[in-house]
């Protein structure tokens, strides 16, 4: 089964703990995450927010809609969010934020496989069309949040 691996690094002119608290946030993303249908919480977890599991409904640029539940396995205030990924996908996804100078650079993480049949079958030849959406997606997640703080976005990069 295709396993994929995408890596995004966000840079904001923005104080880390302004960019950190909109990440931690994942229920106000629709509000400025273009490509994010919808999020609902379906557990709370512990006081340091382990445990939390959310439910997440995406729409990619290629036509169809991609719905996966987050639970949060470790969590470092301020700095780092993990969490485990079901549902049309399976895998892993990380959060890490570092603070140099002004600037807060936000590198994502995101090892999944997809479960969807149709997914699972064509992974293997289409898996340049996945990347370019799951590009596009963040690429609207980092012009998005630039915009909801009033911050500068200096740049994207991918591995």
């Amino acid at each position: 089964m295709a396993e994929f691996r995408f890596v995004t690094t966000w840079r904001f002119e923005a104080p880390i703990d302004e960019v950190y608290r909109a990440i931690s946030s994942s229920l106000c993303w629709p509000a400025w995450w273009e490509s994010l249908c919808s999020v609902e919480e379906l557990a709370p977890g512990d006081a340091n927010g382990i445990g939390r599991r959310y439910r997440y409904t995406w729409k990619s640029r290629l036509g169809y809609r991609l719905r996966f539940e987050i639970r949060v396995t470790r969590v470092r205030p301020g700095r780092s969010i993990e969490g485990i990924a079901s549902g049309d996908v399976q895998g892993s996804g990380r959060w890490q934020l570092t603070e140099e100078g002004r600037v807060t650079r936000v590198r994502y993480e995101w090892r999944v496989r997809p479960v969807r049949r149709w997914m699972a079958l064509v992974a293997p030849v289409a898996g340049p069309l996945f990347a370019w959406n799951h590009h596009a997606v963040m690429q609207d997640g980092a012009t998005g949040l630039a915009r909801w703080l009033g911050v500068r976005l200096l740049g994207t990069t991918r591995e």
